[in-house]
């Protein structure tokens, strides 16, 4: 089983036992409100098994990894490739860490940092790229801090808190990240 280890953490497979940590989140409006529309509704456990038991399984086109501590294997949150282009080698990423007790302690960072070296060098992909929320402040900070920059902006397409909001999308070159290594 593939891992790739960082300083503090590593990125693992999914695992039944995960299962616990990802219910903690994904009712979690506070966390939620900052991904895609699917969470606009309750997330049963059946719907939380199927995505995990797919990704164990490998029987759904999003590959990816765990984001876990280092020492433990404990689970802090997720990283995929929810899309991957093969034939543009272009990479669409989603990250999501599960409990605000991790959050700002650069956990993300690292992780981002891990699957670039990953995609880029393993998968030989030529560009990662993301969406954002234009009002996720801490997670833009991230992803500049990771290389990514700002390539458009869909204005008030998504809805948030009473308001609309616009959503950023940002990539990153492979020949751009072994400029900044």
């Amino acid at each position: 089983m593939y891992r790739l280890t960082g300083e503090r953490i590593i990125l693992r497979e999914y695992r039944q036992e995960d299962l616990i940590h990802m219910r903690k989140w994904v009712n979690d409006y506070e966390i939620t409100k900052y991904l895609s529309n699917i969470f606009l509704y309750p997330q049963s456990k059946v719907d939380t098994e199927k995505f995990l038991n797919a990704m164990i399984d490998g029987n759904i086109n999003t590959k990816g990894f765990v984001i876990a501590h280092k020492d433990t294997e404990e689970y802090i949150g997720q990283l995929d490739l929810i899309k991957i282009d093969w034939p543009n080698r272009v990479g669409t990423i989603g990250v999501v860490i599960g409990t605000k007790e991790n959050l700002g302690k650069g956990y993300g960072t690292e992780a981002i940092k891990l699957l670039q070296e990953f995609a880029f060098n393993k998968l030989n992909l030529n560009k990662l790229e993301l969406d954002v929320r234009s009002f996720n402040e801490r997670a833009i900070a991230c992803y500049k801090k990771c290389g990514f920059i700002e390539e458009g902006r869909i204005r008030e397409n998504f809805y948030v808190d009473g308001k609309y909001t616009d959503t950023i999308r940002m990539g990153l070159l492979k020949r751009e990240w072994k400029s900044i290594q």
